[in-house]
C-alpha cells in the first residue's frame, strides 16, 4: 500500500483465505486485544509467524492496530465480500436473512391461525405466496450459514 487509506475494493481483494479467518477471529474477540500465539492456537496455524504475517497484513489495511504490549486490537469493521450478508451480535455472526425468515414465518403462522380457515381463492393465494416467501428466505439463510468462512 502507498500509505493512503485503502478503499473497500482494495480491502476486499486482500481480505481472503487465512487473512479473512484472522479478521473474523478479531471480530469475535469483541474489543479485547489478542496475541500472536492466541491467534495461532485458535486457528490451528502451523507457527506463530503465519499468524503474525496475517495480523500485520490486517494492520497494513488499517483494520487492526498493534498495542504497545505487542498484542493486536480490532481498529475498524468492514462489510466486504460475504461479510455483507452477516450481522454481528456480540461474538456471533448471523445471516441477515435470518431476521426476514423469522419475520415472514411468524406472519404466515399468524395469518394461518387467525385468517386461513376458509378455502377462498384469496386465502389460498395468500398462503401459497407466504409459503413460497418463507421457503426462499429459509433456503437463503441456510445457504449463507453453510457458506460462512468462520
Amino acid at each position: 500500500m502507498d500509505g493512503s487509506s485503502p478503499t473497500d475494493a482494495e480491502i476486499e481483494s486482500h481480505l481472503r483465505g487465512k487473512t479473512l479467518l484472522v479478521y473474523l477471529f478479531m471480530l469475535r474477540a469483541h474489543g479485547s486485544s489478542v496475541g500472536v500465539r492466541e491467534v495461532q492456537r485458535a486457528l490451528g496455524f502451523s507457527s506463530p509467524s503465519v499468524a503474525a504475517h496475517h495480523l500485520e497484513k490486517l494492520c497494513s489495511l488499517g483494520l487492526v492496530e498493534k498495542t504497545p504490549r505487542g498484542e493486536y486490537l480490532l481498529a475498524r469493521e468492514v462489510k466486504v465480500g460475504i461479510l455483507k450478508f452477516f450481522i454481528k451480535f456480540g461474538r456471533f455472526m448471523v445471516p441477515r436473512f435470518l431476521f426476514y425468515s423469522v419475520w415472514f414465518t411468524t406472519m404466515l403462522i399468524f395469518y394461518l391461525v387467525f385468517y386461513g380457515h376458509s378455502l377462498s381463492i384469496h386465502n389460498i393465494v395468500a398462503i401459497i405466496f407466504g409459503v413460497l416467501a418463507c421457503a426462499v428466505l429459509w433456503l437463503e439463510t441456510i445457504r449463507l450459514w453453510i457458506e460462512k468462512p468462520f
